[in-house]
C-alpha cells in the first residue's frame, strides 16, 4: 500500500510573510508559511503546506531558491549546481522531511506483506539518518513511570512537556549541556519523530523553559517516579542510603549564590563547586535529591534531607566514610536514628582467631571481626579483604620505593663535590621528601651523620619501623560502625554492601550521564541541569533493573553503545513512471539490540514505516 501527500505540494511553492498580530504598543508579529497555488474550477486559491513560524531565519532574497531546492529534494534530485549554501541546504532538507512526514504512517511492518513496484535501483539514495535505539528504550522507561501523564496533570503544555522528555532522554543518550542536547535533538536524533515534535522548528529557549518547569515540580516528580519504580518491581522501601557528590562550574559563576570553593572530588581546586545530595533506597532508586553549596558541611545536609523526607526516628541510615563525620553520627544518635557507617578512625584492628568468613556476591572470601564498645552502645565490624590487602600492599610498596629512592638520592649527593651539605639544609630536604610521601614516611626512622665539626652532613641512613594498626601492619582492613549491636557479622556487612550501589550511582551520574561540568549562569538553570541528570539516572536504573532480572548485567555505557547503532533512514527511489518513492523506516536491529528490545517488550523498528510517492 502506498501513501501519498496532497498533490498540491508538488505544484510551484513560495513563502508568504503574513502579519499575525500587534502588541498593545503596536509592535508587529509576523509568521511565515510555505504555500502553493492550486486551481479549483475557474478560481485559484493558495494552500498552506507548512507553517514556518515567527523565527524563520532565511533572508527574503533566498526564498525562491529555497523553494526550488525543496522541490528537488522531494523528487530525489541532488544539489548538482551547488547553488545552495550549507545553511540553505540544511533548511531545505528539514522542510522536505516535514512535508514527507505528512504521509500516512504505518505502525510496524506494512500489513499487506509484499509491495512490488518497478524501481530504478541505481537511483537509490539514503538520507536523513537519525538515531532511535536509545530513544526508543528511553521512551519505554518514561512510559513505565508515567512521567508524561504526570506533567499533563500538573498543567504543563504539550510543547514544554515534550521538550522536557527530550532533555531527559538526551541526557541518557548523549550526555552534555542543554544547548548541546538541543543540537543533538535537532541534527542527530530521531526522538522528535517518535514523539511528534520537530526540534529543528523550535527555539533552544523551549528546552530552558522545560528545565525550569522540572525544577518547579521537582518534589512531585521525585515522589511519583520513586513510587512508580517501587510498584513496578514490587519493592518495599527499606534502608536509607545517603551520600554527597560535587560538580564544578566552568567560569567564575559570579551569579551563582551556591557556588563555593571547597574539596573537589575531580581535583578541580581552580573552579567553584556545587554539591548534590541524594537519598536512595537499597534498591538504588532515588527518593530525594537536593542541591547545596559547594563547601557544605555533611551533617547539616543530612538533617535537612531526613526532615524533608519525614523520616521517623528509628530509620536506619547508611553512609560512606566521606559523610560519616563525628558530627553526623552524633546528630543521628541524638535524634534517635539508627546508623551503619564507615569509620573514619585511622587505627586498624583485626583478630584472626575470632574472625568469621563469608562469601561475597562476587565469590570472594571476606573475614569479619566484630566487637562491641565498652559502653555497649555501638558495634565495630572490622573487615579483611584479601583483594584489598593485595592492592594496598602494592600501593605501599610503590610509595615506599619512591620514598627510599629519594632518600638515596640525597645520600649519594653528599659524596659529590659542589653540593650543599649543611645539616639544616639536608633536614629541610628530608622534610620535603617526608611531606611528599606522607602515607609511608611516618613508618621510617631517619638518621643524618654529621662531620666532625657538626656543620655538614656526610651520610643518611634509615630504618623501616611499621606502626601497629596502620596500613603497613593491617593491609586490607576497614571498619564499620553501627548502632545495631544485636546484629551478627554477616547482617552488618550485607546491609553495608548496599552502599556500593550508591557509589555506582555517582559514577553513573558523573561519567555516564553528564553531571559535570555546569555552564549555566542562572541558579535555577544549574539546579535544572543536575535534576535532569537525576531523572535520567532513575530511568537508567529502571532499564538496568529490568534487564538484570533477565540476566543482562551490562553497564549503561555498554547498553548505550549497543543501542545507538540503530537509525531511521529515508530510502529514495526513482519509479518507472517518473515519480519518486520515499520510504522511511528504522534499520533492522542487530542481534544484541533485538535481545534488549525483547526483554523490555518494545518495538524493534521504532517509528514504524512511512511511504510517500512524489
Amino acid at each position: 500500500m502506498i501513501f501519498g501527500v496532497p498533490p498540491a505540494i508538488f505544484r510551484p511553492m513560495f513563502i508568504r510573510r503574513t502579519l499575525n498580530r500587534r502588541t498593545a504598543r503596536g509592535q508587529a508579529y509576523y509568521t511565515h508559511r510555505l504555500v502553493c497555488s492550486e486551481r479549483l474550477g475557474k478560481s485559484v486559491r493558495q494552500r498552506t503546506l507548512l507553517n514556518l513560524g515567527r523565527h524563520f531565519a532565511i533572508p527574503g532574497e533566498e526564498w525562491s531558491l529555497l523553494c526550488s531546492r525543496i522541490s528537488e529534494v522531494l523528487t530525489g534530485q541532488d544539489n548538482v549546481l551547488e547553488r545552495c549554501s550549507p545553511d540553505l541546504e540544511e533548511e531545505a532538507q528539514r522542510i522536505a522531511a516535514q512535508l514527507l512526514a505528512g504521509g500516512a504512517r504505518v505502525a510496524g511492518v506494512v500489513p499487506e506483506g509484499r509491495d512490488i513496484q518497478a524501481l530504478d535501483v541505481n537511483s537509490m539514495e539514503l538520507v536523513r539518518p537519525r538515531s532511535v535505539g536509545v530513544e526508543q528504550v528511553g521512551l519505554w522507561a518514561l512510559g513505565k513511570v508515567g512521567l508524561a501523564e504526570l506533567l499533563t496533570g500538573l498543567g504543563v503544555t504539550e510543547k514544554v512537556r515534550k521538550a522536557a522528555l527530550g532533555l531527559i532522554v538526551g541526557r541518557m543518550a548523549h550526555p552534555a549541556s542543554e544547548r548541546a542536547t538541543y543540537r543533538w535533538l535537532k541534527e542527530r536524533s530521531g526522538f522528535g519523530e517518535l514523539i511528534g515534535l520537530d526540534f529543528g522548528d523550535v527555539s533552544p529557549m523551549l528546552l530552558y523553559r522545560a528545565s525550569d518547569m522540572l525544577i518547579r515540580h521537582r518534589a512531585a516528580i521525585e515522589a511519583h517516579v520513586f513510587s512508580e519504580a517501587m510498584s513496578l518491581f514490587e519493592l518495599q522501601a527499606t534502608v536509607t542510603l545517603y551520600d554527597l557528590t560535587n560538580t564544578f562550574y566552568e567560569g567564575a559563576a559570579a551569579r551563582q549564590p551556591l557556588a563555593r570553593r571547597g574539596h573537589s572530588k575531580d581535583k578541580r581546586r581552580d573552579a567553584p563547586l556545587l554539591t548534590l545530595g541524594l537519598v536512595l533506597d537499597a534498591s538504588g532508586f532515588v527518593r530525594r535529591s537536593e542541591v547545596f553549596a559547594g563547601n557544605v558541611r555533611e551533617h547539616k545536609t543530612l538533617a535537612e534531607m531526613l526532615d524533608a523526607l519525614d523520616a521517623p526516628a528509628g530509620t536506619l541510615v547508611v553512609m560512606d566514610r566521606g559523610v560519616a563525620t563525628e558530627g553526623a553520627v552524633a546528630w543521628l544518635r541524638d535524634n534517635g536514628y539508627r546508623y551503619l557507617v564507615v569509620s573514619r578512625k585511622r587505627h586498624r584492628r583485626f583478630d584472626p582467631d575470632t574472625a568469621v568468613a563469608i562469601q561475597t556476591r562476587s565469590d570472594k572470601t571476606l573475614r569479619l571481626f566484630k566487637e562491641v564498645t565498652s559502653e555497649g552502645d555501638e558495634v565495630r565490624l572490622h573487615c579483611l579483604s584479601e583483594d584489598r590487602a593485595a592492592k594496598e600492599r602494592a600501593i605501599v610498596e610503590s610509595i615506599s620505593s619512591r620514598f627510599e629512592a629519594a632518600l638515596t638520592g640525597v645520600h649519594e649527593g653528599l659524596a659529590r663535590p659542589r653540593t650543599r651539605k649543611k645539616i639544616d639544609f639536608i633536614w629541610e630536604r628530608i622534610g620535603r621528601i617526608r611531606k611528599n610521601h606522607s602515607r609511608v614516611s611516618a613508618h621510617y626512622e631517619i638518621e643524618v651523620t654529621a662531620s666532625e665539626d657538626g656543620k655538614r652532613a656526610v651520610a643518611i641512613g634509615w630504618t623501616r619501623r611499621p606502626i601497629d594498626g596502620s596500613i603497613l601492619t593491617h593491609p586490607g582492613v576497614y571498619c564499620l560502625r553501627s548502632s545495631e549491636t544485636e546484629w551478627d557479622e554477616q547482617t552488618l556487612w550485607r546491609t553495608y554492601s548496599t552502599l556500593t550501589d550508591v557509589e555506582a550511582v555517582f559514577r553513573s551520574l558523573k561519567s555516564e550521564l553528564g553531571l559535570r561540568p555546569i555552564y549555566h549562569q542562572k541558579p535555577v538553570r544549574a539546579e535544572g541541569h543536575l535534576f535532569i541528570t537525576v531523572v535520567a539516572y532513575q530511568l537508567v536504573q529502571l532499564i538496568r533493573a529490568r534487564l538484570r532480572a533477565r540476566g543482562h548485567h551490562s553497564s549503561w555505557t555498554t547498553l548505550r553503545r549497543i543501542l545507538e547503532g540503530q537509525h531511521r533512514v529515508t530510502a529514495t527511489f526513482a519509479r518507472s513512471d517518473g515519480r519518486t518513492l520515499h520510504v522511511r523506516q528504522a534499520t533492522k536491529p542487530e542481534a544484541s539490540q533485538r535481545a534488549i528490545y525483547e526483554v523490555l517488550g518494545v518495538d524493534p523498528k521504532p517509528g514504524g514505516v512511512m511511504k510517500t510517492i512524489v
